[in-house]
């Protein structure tokens, strides 16, 4: 079923602003704090560059890719339900199953699209609480920085759109979903899009308010940010959270003028 742009792209950046508010703060496991680090801060980036420059390379990497997306956003997007997301419940992972269901059965209406972009988002919400688990949270603020100077430099060049193009269209057999990219009516976002946005969330998870106020960002930066798509075919759809990342950042830090104690007045 055919869907215009702005409906379609509405759909895609209010998905993506929900994978904002979504994380929760990682529960304590002994194993992640053993393999913390800053050099986890490089994850992002590399997940765009050597994704980009495998696909233009290396042959059937993008095969290689719908098939690995295939069988581990569904345990990763339960997880996000069982674990990971706030309100998480051990029994919401079930929900996974009708989702993939629809999402195969029903590849190409709105629903099997929708219920496709909802289980990757999930999966992206569990890496980046896992990416978070383990990444000191300024360094991972600049992993996400990083990453989007590189997906926007990709772009620029022309470096980004014929891979992007074979990624989206690979697709695994028997008419299985294809997960590794988003695609509702005529918009798609690539998985690290909803990436980026999830350790977003993930970094802001310990104040909640800082996380909606930064999913609200998200939406409205990215919304005004699609309007170069008047002009343009293709955009790194990863700049507006990375620039709803730098003005959280600067409102968080600005100067906040002390007030002075009510005096009462005398007898």
């Amino acid at each position: 079923m055919a869907l215009p742009f702005v409906p379609s792209d509405a759909g895609l950046l209010a998905l993506q602003a929900g994978v904002v508010a979504a994380p929760r703060i990682a529960p304590g496991i002994p194993r992640l704090a053993r393999l913390a680090g800053r050099g986890w801060a490089l994850v992002p980036i590399a997940s765009i560059v050597v994704v980009v420059f495998a696909i233009r390379y290396v042959s059937d990497t993008a095969t290689g890719l719908t098939y690995l997306a295939l069988i581990a956003v569904p345990p990763l997007a339960a997880g996000a339900l069982g674990w990971a997301c706030r309100g998480a419940r051990p029994l919401l992972a079930i929900l996974v199953v009708p989702a993939f269901v629809l999402a195969w059965v029903a590849a190409r209406t709105l629903a099997g699209e929708a219920a496709g972009a909802a289980l990757s988002a999930l999966s992206c919400v569990t890496l980046g609480v896992l990416l978070a688990g383990v990444t000191p949270p300024s360094w991972l603020k600049l992993g996400i920085v990083l990453m989007a100077g590189a997906d926007a430099w990709l772009v620029v060049s022309d470096l980004l759109q014929a891979p992007n193009a074979t990624l989206i269209a690979a697709h695994p057999a028997a008419g299985l979903p294809r997960l590794q990219s988003e695609i509702f009516g005529s918009v798609s976002m690539g998985y690290g899009d909803l990436f980026v946005a999830a350790l977003l969330g993930a970094a802001l998870a310990a104040d909640r308010r800082r996380q909606l106020r930064a999913a609200l960002l998200t939406l409205v930066l990215a919304a005004a940010f699609d309007l170069l798509f008047l002009v343009l075919s293709e955009l790194p759809a990863t700049v507006p959270v990375a620039l709803a990342l730098i003005v959280e950042e600067a409102w968080a830090r600005r100067p906040v003028p002390l007030r002075a104690p009510a005096v009462s007045p005398g007898r």
